[in-house]
């Protein structure tokens, strides 16, 4: 298989974390005899510093011209007091309206490896398996009018059928390859965005006879997800509502740093980590860069179409970790050894050859 990819590994941790997805999909490469050809670019911070932009044209040209795009993390704060559309955080927005993909998939799992990671207890999260479907071109990040005053500011939240109907699509045949559960997340007591979405998923939903649907508002689905995480299958929302609810959902597995996601539906499908650019902690090679090879297995998946070497990433990780290897956001209540990025990268990319071997040892007998 052929797949050009460009690489854009950003600020803060964004270079450290991503290295190791990279070097993962190498690994895939060569010992699968694919011929992945990556190409690395600007944004963000790192974009600013080089071109004056958050995007420049050249970084957006080559994300338009290849099959998937691996992004690190934006931003840092002495960008804050920048206007809005000069920040980091405006290049990746821009990039994710370009690229088209409107439908950001961000898995949440408490394997029995992490479960005491989590500061809930290991009785209410280990066994949780989420998906969060979070619209990602719609809602208040992109609604206009929108406006900053001296006193007064302005965001419009607005969402049309056909934006609802696409994302919901998404969901339904998500949650048929898992437990056939999906849970549509709204404000529909009080906007009348979700009134409409609650009506188009509903709509939708009939054309899954195999699939159930229920309802929450957004208030009780933030509560359940840390009083009963696996109650869960696949959460279905709108932008702003799936930003933070998937970033609620790093509780479950202890740490945003094991939080990984894919844009998809787009012309060019989008992979990043969940987790910002941590400015704090770039440089210390403390970065746990889980979420990035993870997201890397999720381009395996999704673009690549390769589904049993995205399981085999995902199964090294796994044992690596069960084999008490953690990167130091994850040693809450846990006793293991605790290892650098690089060190985490190295242990991940030996354990996938090994199940790639097997499989590949397989298949030829």
């Amino acid at each position: 298989m052929h797949l050009n990819i460009t690489v854009l590994p950003g600020d803060g941790i964004g270079p450290e974390v991503t290295r190791q997805g990279v070097r993962i999909l190498r690994a895939v490469s060569d010992l699968g005899g694919h011929d992945f050809h990556f190409h690395e670019a600007a944004i963000g911070g790192a974009a600013i510093e080089r071109f004056r932009s958050p995007l420049p044209p050249q970084t957006l040209d080559a994300c338009l011209e290849s099959d998937a795009v691996l992004l690190g993390a934006v931003g840092a704060p002495r960008y804050d007091n920048m206007p809005a559309a000069t920040r980091p955080e405006a290049g990746l927005l821009t990039l994710r309206r370009a690229l088209g993909g409107f439908a950001n998939l961000r898995p949440a799992i408490s394997h029995p490896a992490i479960a005491a990671c989590s500061p809930l207890q290991r009785s209410v999260v280990e066994g949780a398996d989420v998906l969060v479907v979070r619209e990602l071109l719609g809602g208040l990040y992109f609604g206009e009018p929108r406006e900053l005053g001296s006193t007064s500011a302005r965001n419009t939240m607005a969402y049309s059928e056909p934006e609802v109907e696409r994302v919901a699509h998404v969901a339904f045949k998500q949650a048929r390859k898992r437990r056939c559960l999906v849970t549509s997340v709204d404000k529909a007591n009080v906007l009348e965005t979700s009134q409409l979405w609650r009506q188009v998923v509903t709509r939708v939903g009939r054309e899954y006879h195999d699939v159930r649907l229920e309802h929450l508002y957004v208030d009780a689905c933030a509560m359940h997800l840390m009083m009963d995480p696996r109650r869960f299958d696949v959460i279905l929302t709108e932008n702003l509502f799936g930003d933070i609810l998937s970033d609620e959902a790093a509780v479950i597995t202890g740490s945003l740093g094991m939080l990984p996601s894919a844009t998809i539906g787009g012309d060019v499908d989008l992979y990043e980590p969940v987790h910002g650019s941590a400015p704090d902690l770039a440089g210390q090679g403390i970065a746990n860069p889980l979420g990035a090879i993870w997201s890397a297995a999720l381009l395996l998946r999704h673009t690549a179409k390769l589904e049993s070497e995205a399981a085999d990433i995902e199964s090294a990780m796994w044992e690596v970790l069960q084999d008490g290897h953690f990167t130091r956001d994850l040693q809450r209540n846990r006793q293991g050894k605790t290892v650098s990025t690089s060190e985490m990268g190295d242990l991940v990319e030996q354990a996938a050859g090994d199940w790639l071997s097997r499989r590949h040892a397989f298949h030829a007998v």
